[in-house]
């Protein structure tokens, strides 16, 4: 090695531990450590230094300076406390059927399991629960879990479709703990609620808020619901809507939501006011079946087309298109062309506000009609009979002879419809979605796929299965009439019924 090339080595290298003897002392009179700079270097274990703190011992305020806030709060967990133990989670499977049609127009079924989850409350200390119908509907499997986790099978007793309300029978021997049913007439817009439930699976769930509005409706068939902003969200149906009281004032139902793939809780839910509940609850216990009134009459809104035939400029009303013979209807003398204005006092604003108040009216009940008959004023007195099969049948249907095999039917009818998915159910939609229409068939032309079929000859339907049943019974010996939305609009569709069979 050349000494020039030693000299600068030395120089670099006196150079270098100079520098590295200044930042050492310069890290050291900043308090940190060498170690910190070397990569992969550990501190020491007895090197931490535990930080000072202090934790407050007082809250911001005394209980004296929020007392009726305290109150109120340990009064809610008073009511929460006595109103859980009767609500339970109800779990569900069963087999849907599906059918399905080729490309030329053959039919087949398409069987799949289901599962299905909802809440329930129990009125009775025997173990009877109340919850919507769509929760159960078509399943064959119900399974009630209680507040304690005991889970129990469950049978149907009753249900009301129209209504949307069933009742169950626990299974079990012990001694239940039931709510008492309010009276939802005194409720009042603005009073304070509970919603008690099982959203999403995830077991009991409290939410509070207020009555929103009351006399909301659905659809045609659900009308008179109790609106409120207390949180419902799916898994909420069938459970109870308390008081401060811890007393039913309604069962919940349904929310609103613009999203029908992906509902979610806006602040708008849905609840069956409990006299209504009530009513049916006894029916069925008492009877097996809900009990409705029949009048016996065909009803069509007022449009402009029936306005200018009968020359009636009324704001209100429903028209009379004809009495079924042997009816409440033609022994109260209505005739086709009357204008029905009231029934029992309450003036009618559509068909279907007409028929849910016959359908309320108790058997055996004779109820004031006030009618406009040719510019006159003229009021009726009519006996209400009980609803059964027979009733619903069109005046003038006459058997057309031997009954068809219903698969015979449906064939020559073509529809295939599907059930309505958990989304639009939660959003308030009952009925069946038609999924084709087959080509020359009777129902080409008259049925469109997306149809929602809500009603069969003014028997609502909740599933596929219902519709099929319906219609093949129906179709069989008589017109059908079908009641429809589509886009939006409520139709009704006329089926001819199937030629007589040689």
């Amino acid at each position: 090695m050349s000494p020039g090339i030693r000299r600068l080595f030395a120089l670099a290298t006196v150079f270098a531990v100079a520098f590295a003897a200044v930042f050492a002392l310069r890290v050291c009179q900043g308090g940190r450590s060498v170690w910190d700079f070397l990569p992969g270097a550990k501190r020491q274990s007895g090197e931490f230094r535990p930080e000072t703190y202090t934790l407050p011992d007082l809250p911001p305020l005394k209980v004296e300076d929020t007392e009726l806030l305290n109150r109120l709060n340990e009064e809610y967990a008073r009511l929460t406390a006595a109103v859980v133990p009767s609500v339970v989670s109800i779990d569900t499977m069963g087999v849907r059927t599906e059918r399905l049609m080729d490309g030329w127009g053959r039919s087949r079924i398409r069987r799949y399991p289901t599962q299905g989850q909802g809440s329930g409350v129990i009125v009775t200390k025997e173990g009877h629960v109340v919850t919507n119908h769509h929760v159960i509907a078509g399943q064959q499997q119900i399974q009630v879990t209680l507040h304690s986790g005991k889970t129990y099978p469950a049978t149907l007793i009753g249900e009301d479709s129209l209504l949307d309300i069933a009742v169950l029978k626990i299974k079990g021997d012990e001694d239940f703990v039931p709510l008492k049913l309010g009276d939802s007439s005194q409720v009042r817009v603005g009073q304070l609620v509970f919603a008690i439930g099982n959203p999403f699976g995830l077991g009991e769930t409290v939410t509070k808020g207020i009555i929103s509005a009351k006399e909301r409706s659905l659809s045609d068939n659900q009308r008179d619901l109790f609106q409120t902003d207390a949180a419902i969200n799916p898994g909420n149906s069938g459970g109870p809507l308390v008081n401060l009281h811890g007393e039913i004032i309604g069962v919940n139902v349904a929310i609103y939501s613009q999203d029908k793939e992906n509902p979610g809780f806006q602040g708008v839910g849905f609840s069956i006011p409990s006299n209504d509940v009530k009513e049916a609850l006894t029916q069925i216990l008492e009877r097996g079946r809900p009990v409705r009134g029949f009048l016996g009459v065909q009803m069509r809104d007022l449009d402009a087309a029936v306005r200018t035939a009968i020359n009636y400029d009324g704001a209100l009303g429903a028209v009379v298109m004809g009495a079924s013979a042997g009816s409440p209807a033609e022994a109260a003398g209505l005739q086709a062309w009357d204008v029905v204005t009231k029934y029992n006092g309450e003036p009618i604003k559509s068909t279907s506000q007409l028929i849910s108040l016959v359908q309320r009216s108790r058997a055996g009940e004779t109820v004031p009609i006030e009618i406009w008959r040719r510019g006159q004023a003229l009021e009726l007195k009519a006996t209400i009979a009980e609803s059964d099969s027979s009733a619903s049948k069109p005046a003038g249907e006459q058997p057309q002879g031997r009954t068809r095999d219903a698969e015979q039917v449906l064939q020559a009818l073509g529809i295939a419809v599907r059930d309505l998915s958990m989304p639009e159910i939660i959003g308030g939609f009952r009925g069946a979605v038609v999924t084709q229409v087959a080509k020359a068939s009777l129902s080409d032309g008259l049925v469109k796929p997306g149809d929602l079929i809500v009603a069969v000859n003014q028997s609502q339907i909740s599933n596929s299965n219902e519709f099929y049943i319906h219609l093949a019974a129906s179709a069989a010996v008589q017109t059908t009439t079908l009641q429809v939305i589509r886009n939006g609009r409520a139709i009704r569709v006329n089926l001819p019924g199937l030629p007589r069979e040689e």
